[in-house]
């Protein structure tokens, strides 16, 4: 079979995922398997592929693909979620774009644009998701604002609110005045920037004294409703009961103590803002305090401000500091580094704002959450991961539900009077009415006197649903899917959403199922430059995902992306590891094409050298395929992918094909080429979940296959009983690799046939019918003496004698020795080193002290061989 010398990577891809999908490969059903399952982490729906993606998706599909090939019924569910706060964005920028205002619009006339918009560019993200060789149930798509999904969202909120854990209140929450809603505290990103800290004079009531205060946002002055002291702070004691005017508007407010204050910090004196500060909300509390709102929803001042109304906030700070310098009032500034909290969807500096909110209570949905989570009954890879979470669930606040925006869920209560509990929930107008009329005892309301609430839940209200609402176990909590696939298998996703997601889903889980969502949680890093930023459209350094897989073939970026991505630990990515990832395409393609080129022959007999090359193969593949399993089991995936790397390139192209091929121009014995077939085939199959397009093609060119016969829903390698011919021959990779730098080194063409005289106790060695083959050898001696006149070596206990029939340069040879003896002493210095520690040898394991031990044995044999050696010169 002629087969092109150069690998397209792009008519493969397309030509073999048509072909998966043609035969239903992707699709799962429940069946007498066991199921394996991964619920994809939702991405937006108008969102397309990042770098954070790509490293994501791959190691999803590497699992999904392996458990097919382990015989489980793999099922990979893929969706997009409606991203609230993100698409709405999007949609009111395009309206802006054409001179509309979202104010101009009705609820229904907006929610059009919105599903116009989604309809355009939803989807595309998953489209790409197809380029990377995703082997997704696309059967299962699913979106989050979808009807039976929506419905689950609402039935869920329903039944928290009957068991008392929504409730609606005023509380001081995060508010974005960019996209003008509340945020959760995980929306919130807190930045290191550098401020100013002003000292401001607030003059004492009826006196020439003055109190000086210092803030960071002046602004907020305009709201002050108090000054607080310590009651233990003897600088102020007098002022117990007096009040103090706020500056330019002449407000006057009382000083008020608590041990809230801190006497160190500043100058002891706090301004208290109830409406615009948490803490100041809760002293305002606790003092029955005025609360005075003076910011409108887009962060520009009110008339409850009295000055600088409809200016934004920001230029409200300009402004208001020059003219308390113009009037003596501001009385220093200084330079300042403090942390300010940042929208994590929109970058708008967050404002605490008092309001009326939906908050869902997490004390009793956490305590199962955090409790199965640090029992092990849900695996965290890697397991540091669980402190993180610990802190965070032990210390859970109430999760504000609510958003100030149209394109999402809608809150499901209905409004029938202006009184803070005339609402009633329902999942209908209809179920609303008739509890309205029993809750107001007004049996004359209509349903046009109903009003339902404005807002829409948190996107993450929604997601926290995703591994039961994809198998509709809301709708049907006894479906044969629900039944068949949860708990799901493995979860892939990001370190920062562990709250925002992980953390809610196992609450949700245990609250509505009674069992975990997944059974392992594995955290994938942050993809960084070389610089070691985070990649991002901003800064430029983020590349182009579809724009790699054209330049490298899916393969080679998929392989890319995994050489040096730990769990947990962030991926410094750089374009060449995806070249290399190419390289592997093509070295794996040369080795076909040269089996592929070998003239098979029933006459021929099998050769001792590729018996024995067989043999070894069998034994290291069967090696490495355990360690292979282990990791995978640990989910130590960037060291399968080197396992699998060394076992392709090195073990078999470099050492096993070099082994069996025949000799130049000769054919090769039929029994040779079936097993050279039968080991290819399952190097294929481990390297399959990494580079599935290349594999398959491969597979395919190795015979005519009927379609349903592929190697991804082919079979895992199984490893038989291992012996230690694997080990064994490691030192006869060192002999061959010695011989052929001395080759190299002198100069001596492979065609040309030298001796080999080796010096060791034992008469001969199982592999030297290999060695003789691979480097050329026109015999091997084994003597009693050392031999004079050649190149040496030594390795292990052993010495090796290559006769080139010329003068030796005794003072290199000298020199080369005493380099070896010089660096083998230093490494002997630091074995012995390791062993005189007490703590090393009481504390290691018994195989790393023994370890060492041969290390020390072996290294003190060789510095005796090579002083020999040296004697003789």
């Amino acid at each position: 079979m002629e087969i092109a010398k150069n690998y397209d990577s792009s008519k493969t891809e397309e030509k073999w995922y048509a072909h998966w999908q043609a035969q239903n490969f992707f699709h799962s059903e429940p069946d007498e398997r066991e199921a394996y399952t991964i619920v994809i982490p939702p991405p937006n729906v108008t969102g397309v592929l990042h770098m954070g993606h790509m490293l994501n998706n791959t190691i999803q599909d590497l699992l999904v693909r392996r458990a097919r090939l382990l015989g489980k019924n793999a099922c990979w569910v893929p969706g997009t979620d409606h991203a609230s706060i993100a698409t709405e964005a999007k949609v009111v920028q395009r309206l802006a774009k054409q001179g509309i205002n979202k104010s101009d619009l009705t609820r229904e006339e907006f929610m059009k644009h919105a599903w116009e918009w989604t309809d355009e560019y939803g989807g595309t993200i998953l489209k790409q998701l197809k380029r990377l060789g995703a082997s997704c149930d696309w059967e299962r798509t699913r979106f989050t604002l979808e009807e039976d999904l929506s419905e689950a969202v609402i039935d869920v909120f329903i039944d928290l609110h009957e068991k008392g854990l929504i409730y609606r209140g005023a509380r001081m929450v995060n508010w974005d005045p960019a996209a003008q809603t509340a945020l959760s505290d995980e929306e919130v990103v807190h930045k290191e920037v550098n401020s100013k800290l002003y000292y401001l004079n607030y003059q004492i009531e009826g006196s020439e004294e003055s109190l000086t205060i210092a803030t960071t946002r002046p602004e907020t002055i305009l709201g002050d409703t108090a000054i607080c002291v310590n009651p233990t702070d003897e600088r102020y004691a007098h002022l117990k009961g007096k009040r103090a005017i706020v500056p330019l508007i002449n407000r006057s407010i009382p000083i008020i103590q608590d041990e809230y204050v801190d006497v160190e910090f500043g100058t002891g004196c706090l301004k208290v803002t109830p409406a615009h500060d948490l803490n100041d909300y809760n002293l305002g509390i606790k003092h029955n305090l005025e609360s005075i709102d003076i910011l409108n929803d887009d962060g520009t001042l009110n008339e409850n401000a009295q000055l600088y109304v409809g200016q934004d906030r920001f230029e409200v700070r300009k402004h208001i500091v020059k003219d308390l310098k113009a009037k003596g009032i501001l009385a220093k500034e200084e330079d300042l580094q403090n942390k300010v909290g940042f929208s994590e969807r929109t970058d708008a500096v967050i404002e605490p704002k008092l309001s009326i909110q939906w908050f869902c209570d997490m004390q009793k949905l956490a305590k199962p959450a955090l409790d199965h989570v640090m029992d092990d009954t849900i695996q965290f890879y890697p397991k540091n991961t669980k402190n993180t979470y610990k802190h965070w669930m032990s210390n859970i606040k109430d999760w504000c539900i609510s958003r100030q925006l149209w394109w999402g869920h809608r809150i499901p209560a209905f409004y029938f009077g202006q009184g803070p509990k005339d609402f009633v929930i329902a999942k209908t107008q209809e179920e609303a009415l008739q509890k309205a009329k029993q809750a107001s005892g007004n049996e004359q309301l209509t349903i046009s006197d109903l009003r339902q609430d404005e807002d829409v839940l948190d996107t993450w209200f929604s997601s926290w649903l995703w591994p039961i609402s994809v198998f509709d176990g809301f709708k049907n909590p006894d479906n044969p899917d629900i039944n068949y696939y949860y708990p799901t298998n493995d979860l892939v996703t990001a370190p920062e959403i562990m709250f925002f997601w992980v953390a809610r889903m196992v609450m949700a889980g245990y609250e509505y199922k009674g069992l975990p969502p997944f059974k392992n949680v594995y955290y994938t890093g942050i993809v960084r430059d070389k610089q070691r930023r985070k990649m991002s459209k901003s800064l430029g350094n983020s590349p182009d995902p579809i724009e790699l897989i054209e330049k490298y073939g899916a393969d080679g970026v998929r392989v890319g992306m995994l050489l040096s991505s730990p769990a947990g630990n962030d991926l410094m990515f750089d374009e060449g590891l995806c070249e290399q990832g190419r390289n592997f395409s093509n070295k794996i393609w040369n080795a076909i094409r040269l089996v592929k080129s070998w003239e098979i022959s029933d006459e021929v007999e099998l050769s001792e050298a590729a018996e024995l090359g067989d043999a070894w193969f069998q034994s290291k593949f069967d090696a490495v395929l355990v360690e292979i399993n282990d990791a995978y089991d640990k989910f130590r995936v960037s060291d399968v992918l080197m396992m699998t790397y060394k076992l392709v390139w090195d073990e078999f192209c470099s050492w096993y094909l070099e082994m069996v091929k025949p000799e130049y121009q000769q054919p090769i014995a039929r029994k040779t080429y079936d097993q050279v077939i039968a080991n290819f085939e399952k190097v294929l199959a481990v390297l399959h979940p990494f580079m599935p397009f290349i594999t398959e093609e491969i597979y395919h060119l190795i015979e005519t296959r009927n379609d349903e016969d592929c190697l991804m829903v082919g079979k895992w390698p199984v490893a038989n009983t291992s012996n230690k011919m694997a080990d064994e021959f490691e030192q006869t990779k060192e002999i061959i690799t010695q011989i052929r730098n001395i080759r190299k080194s002198k100069n001596i063409a492979f065609k040309d046939a030298i001796e080999l005289k080796v010096k060791s106790e034992a008469t001969a060695n199982q592999f030297d019918v290999i060695i003789q083959k691979l480097t050329n050898l026109s015999s091997i001696e084994y003597v009693n003496e050392q031999v004079e006149n050649c190149i040496s070596f030594v390795i292990g206990a052993n010495e090796f004698y290559i006769p080139i029939g010329e003068q030796i340069d005794v003072e290199a040879e000298k020199i080369k020795i005493q380099t070896e003896i010089k660096y083998l002493e230093g490494f002997l210095k630091a074995v012995k080193g390791k062993l005189s520690n007490e703590k090393f040898v009481k504390g290691a394991p018994e195989q790393v002290v023994a370890n060492e031990q041969k290390k020390l044995a072996d290294a003190e044999t060789k510095i005796e061989l090579l002083n020999k050696q040296l004697a003789a010169l």
